[in-house]
């Protein structure tokens, strides 16, 4: 694909040097660009994948500032590849069933769906941390500054665990099978996988302030600065959020079987499991900004600057965009 080219020129006098930059930082403003791909050289539209090796099965993914975390389902591990090379830096046991990880700015936390618990591991080292029991078959997890949210998918609640120590908080009730955890920066939003809806949770208090309706089988969760983002399933739509009212806006069609939803700063990027791609949408205004070919059976996806990785579940591959 042929690169865009773009240029800028000044003109004029020290005296007319004024409006020219008003101009021009109106335009920074109102640009649909993403300001950190811009600063890395990476503005251009997607034209490449990149396809590396995980542990069986790969299912979650997460960034820690130099590095992606992949949870492996089936190989009971995690697999930490160095972000600006795909370099694999090391794999790490991590409990039976890894499904979903998160970063809490010092250690990588695992769910572990077949045993019902968290692994907290150091994310330096790899070395684990500790492991505390949870509800039944954790699924997704999210880091709010202080505490670290789970997903009971079996149990239809949520877990709250203090970061620094793993002590369990308490445990507050969602809808049927939660799945998917994300944080708008006050609240813990929870899709509910066969209740077709959300639960906000005060994340200071751990108390579910309400559960609203969204397209059938709520999977993935993505908050963009504004709005959440969930994408369903079962009508291959991505519905864009009010998270102070929780009312469905709008509801963007994109791939088959949308499980994975990712920000990056501009747009919303989601995978699309049955059709092994994923779909990049303006998060300003829903526009498809294109499709895009990865592995097989993509799940889950994350950002960490620059590119968007996404884990290939019946690939046991991991895809650089």
């Amino acid at each position: 694909m042929k690169a865009k080219v773009f240029s800028t020129m000044a003109i004029g006098l020290v005296l007319t040097v004024v409006a020219p930059l008003a101009k021009a930082q109106n335009g920074v403003v109102v640009s649909t660009l993403n300001p950190q791909q811009i600063g890395l050289l990476h503005w251009y539209p997607v034209n490449q994948s990149t396809q590396l090796p995980t542990g069986a099965h790969p299912r979650a993914v997460a960034f820690d500032g130099a590095n992606i975390w992949v949870a492996n389902l089936s190989g009971s591990s995690v697999t930490k590849i160095r972000a600006s090379d795909g370099a694999t830096v090391g794999t790490f046991p991590a409990g039976t069933g890894p499904a979903g990880i998160a970063f809490d700015g010092a250690n990588i936390w695992v769910t572990n769906i077949s045993t019902n618990t968290v692994t907290k591991l150091l994310a330096s080292t790899g070395a684990t941390v500790g492991s505390y029991s949870v509800g039944s078959s954790p699924e997704g997890i999210a880091f709010d500054g202080t505490y670290i949210w789970v997903a009971n998918l079996s149990s239809n609640n949520v877990t709250r665990l203090l970061a620094s120590t793993g002590q369990v908080i308490g445990t507050c009730a969602v809808g049927p099978e939660p799945m998917g955890v994300a944080f708008d920066g006050a609240n813990i939003w929870v899709s509910n996988l066969t209740g077709g809806s959300v639960t906000k949770i005060a994340a200071s208090s751990g108390t579910v302030i309400g559960t609203y309706t969204v397209p059938q089988n709520p999977w993935g969760l993505a908050f963009d600065g504004i709005f959440m983002w969930v994408a369903s399933e079962a009508t291959n739509t991505v519905a864009r959020i009010d998270v102070n009212s929780g009312s469905v806006l709008a509801t963007y069609p994109v791939g088959s079987l949308p499980m994975g939803v990712a920000f990056d700063g501009a747009n919303i990027w989601v995978t699309n499991y049955g059709s092994n791609s994923v779909t990049k949408l303006s998060s300003r205004s829903g526009a498809n900004l294109g499709t895009f070919p990865v592995g097989t059976a993509p799940v889950a996806a994350a950002f960490d600057g620059a590119n968007v990785w996404v884990s290939n579940y019946a690939a046991s591959t991991i895809s650089k965009l």
